[in-house]
């Protein structure tokens, strides 16, 4: 597995490095948020560490831009916060962190939430390999996903994995109410660590890709005070 260490303060970047590489771990290292961007695309880490105060691009800018990038891996993403900053903002509903972890952590902590971060899948159990709904076609082997547009023609839809997994969730149950608890525990498990309100910020990413109207959404709907629920039929 390998991590990207995007951390300005030396002494910390190296800190997590070594902490990291005797865990096994292949380890590279950024000191600003434009380097961090230039070796993600070039190492397509399966993890990327990410302070959030940088030199010349942030750490929140820096997630977005990665999560636009396009690349092979689709990374975790763990942001480093000190005391005192909002939580909120860190996770940062628009730019799609995975996890935060707030200075001063111990090295045990670290590779613990290291650990859970690359852990998590779905557990698709006995569900069968493909996925349809009237407009969407899952494919759980080949990890695709297309839409069936009103048109007549079809979408090819560019999800990330943990997307595709939030869809392939919805589909297995069209008509379930989800809380975000339900949600986490599907898709992660036990590993979770962090605010359940990251489920807000996957569910916004998820329908900008497949509803015809994000602000008013189709498919995917939000139950007021208990969480979503996917509806699909052949009236739309």
């Amino acid at each position: 597995m390998e991590i990207l260490i995007v951390e300005d303060e030396k002494e910390i970047a190296q800190l997590i490095h070594n902490c990291l590489a005797r865990e096994g771990f292949q380890c590279y290292i950024a000191y600003d948020g434009l380097s961090a961007l230039e070796n993600a695309k070039v190492i397509q880490p399966d993890l990327i560490i990410l302070d959030l105060m940088l030199p010349k691009l942030d750490g929140l800018e820096v997630c977005n831009r990665v999560r636009n990038l396009g690349m092979t891996k689709d990374p975790y993403i763990l942001m480093l916060t000190a005391k005192g900053e909002e939580i909120d903002r860190v996770i940062g509903l628009s730019t799609g962190a995975d996890d935060y972890l707030v200075k001063p952590f111990s090295p045990r902590e670290l590779v613990a939430r290291v650990r859970a971060l690359l852990r998590r899948s779905m557990r698709h159990g006995g569900h069968a390999q493909i996925n349809e709904t009237p407009h969407f076609t899952l494919n759980l082997d080949e990890h695709s996903a297309i839409r069936q547009l009103d048109d007549g023609q079809e979408e090819i839809l560019d999800l990330t994995a943990l997307e595709f997994n939030l869809l392939v969730a919805f589909t297995n149950y069209p008509g379930k109410v989800w809380s975000r608890t339900q949600l986490i525990d599907k898709l992660w498990g036990a590993d979770f660590f962090g605010d359940e309100r990251v489920v807000d910020t996957h569910i916004r990413r998820l329908r900008k890709k497949i509803e015809p109207n994000p602000a008013q959404p189709t498919f995917i709907k939000t139950v007021v005070g208990v969480g979503y629920k996917f509806e699909d039929d052949d009236k739309r």
